[in-house]
């Protein structure tokens, strides 16, 4: 039995419905991977405290710094790490045909490894505590995943135009990561509606069996346009009719999510969820962001994301949720949309739900899993606090994270990964990045023709 507390430590409360709090002189009681109590400082005896029977493991002083939920990274590609800052200064069709896609073509089981292993790293440096993964060689993810102490929810991606076999091995492979460890589970990873057919997109549902299914669809405003102007409808109705929304779905992006795709959202929406990666819409001049006011209204849960760092540059989720609260107000002309419990609503619960782990993650409390990150609001860009809800959402950089455990296990004390040696994960990065950046092997898995 494994015993943690974090002592005299300010909690962030975050209730279902209204406002967000923080509590302050708290303790935390860890027991094995769970939360087991949050009382008021001294009001609980500590496990191994005199006068009981229970072992101390590990007392985690929390006097100065603020604990809340672990972030969820609800949509990435983690081992884009190793493209990072390699294709800017594009339109999305350049991104996609003249650097992403031939990069790809250099992909292999190793550099997977290497680049997840440095994603792992910069998440939970940073308070990231889950991320939802989309992404070829899931496997090696998964192992870099276990190898950090993260959690991972994985999505092996393919395409139409790989064949059925490649296809077929994308679901088996789906079956196979759900049982590698209680850390990991998995979804089924069709890349877009407009790279895999229907017909797949059916199969796919068929062989849900109660799994996700984690896939790209309107991403933008054109591509819902293309999809009309080629098929009649929009890309929330091809995923209606190929039984994508009935098996349960988690939506990357949707920025191209119309008005009257809402009613068909709302009739799955107990099983339908988007993640929003905002800064990628601004950067590859997209036109709109994700319509979370109507998705809310349709009650559509949302999640916050980074997507790849090919293009966000960073895993940093609190940058991700800066730039939901601050372009959620500007699409809606509405500086009083998107406050301050609002914005931490989504990233914390709604992410929960995009990770499909609604009843175990996104909030502290008794019996929820121990995922949490310790942040320190002493530096200057911080201070003074007069909200400590807004400082979360508009000043806390990933560098202010302090303490961060995983499944009730320390994997990141003081600022430094307890897990991995990061001097290492640095420098097996910077030895391979270069083959996968380089354009010379010729050709693309795939071409972007929405």
């Amino acid at each position: 039995m494994s015993r943690v507390l974090i002592r005299n430590v300010s909690v962030l409360v975050v209730p279902e419905q209204g406002e967000c709090r923080v509590d302050e002189a708290q303790d935390i009681h860890v027991q094995d991977d769970r939360i087991v109590a949050i009382t008021p400082t001294g009001g609980l005896a500590a496990p191994g405290a005199p006068g009981t029977r229970e072992p101390l493991f590990e007392v985690i002083d929390g006097d100065g710094l603020l604990a809340v939920p672990g972030l969820v990274n609800s949509h990435t590609h983690s081992p884009m790490v190793m493209m990072r800052g390699a294709a800017e200064d594009l339109a999305i069709e350049d991104w996609f045909n003249r650097r992403i896609w031939p990069m790809e073509v250099n992909l292999t089981a190793e550099r997977v490894r290497v680049g997840a292993r440095l994603a792992c790293a910069e998440m939970l440096l940073g308070g990231v505590t889950t991320f939802v993964d989309h992404y070829f060689h899931a496997d090696q993810i998964a192992a870099a995943a276990i190898e950090s102490g993260i959690r991972a929810d994985l999505a092996p991606t393919f395409f139409s135009s790989a064949g059925q076999d490649a296809i077929d091995a994308a679901f088996e492979m789906t079956r196979d990561l759900s049982t590698r460890h209680p850390r990991i589970t998995a979804s089924l990873g069709p890349h877009a509606t407009y790279t895999v057919t229907d017909e797949d997109l059916r199969r796919t549902a068929d062989r849900a069996d109660g799994r996700r299914i984690h896939l790209h669809a309107a991403e933008t405003v054109d591509q819902t346009r293309a999809s009309v102007e080629k098929h009649g409808v929009t890309p929330i109705q091809v995923l209606e009719r190929t039984g994508v929304l009935e098996a349960g779905a988690l939506i990357a992006h949707g920025c191209g999510i119309r008005e009257e795709d809402l009613p068909i959202l709302q009739r799955y929406a107990d099983r339908t969820t988007v993640a929003s990666c905002p800064k990628v819409y601004l950067k590859l001049a997209m036109g709109e962001v994700t319509p979370i006011k109507g998705l809310r209204s349709a009650g559509v849960d949302v999640g916050v994301g980074t997507d790849g760092a090919a293009v966000h540059n960073t895993l940093d989720v609190w940058e991700a949720i800066r730039m939901v609260a601050l372009t959620q107000k500007q699409r809606e002309h509405d500086a009083e949309w998107m406050t301050l419990s609002d914005t931490l609503r989504l990233a914390t619960r709604g992410s929960a739900a995009a990770a499909g782990l609604t009843d175990q993650i996104g909030v502290l409390e008794p019996g929820r899993q121990a995922d949490i990150a310790l942040v320190d609001l002493s530096a200057p860009h911080n201070q003074p606090i007069h909200d400590p809800r807004a400082a979360l959402v508009y000043s806390v950089r990933a560098s202010d994270v302090v303490t961060v455990l995983v499944a009730g296990q320390v994997v990141v004390r003081d600022r430094q990964l307890t897990t991995m040696d990061l001097t290492e994960v640095l420098a097996e990065a910077k030895d391979l990045a270069h083959t996968l950046v380089d354009l010379s092997q010729g050709g693309a898995v795939q071409h972007y023709a929405p």
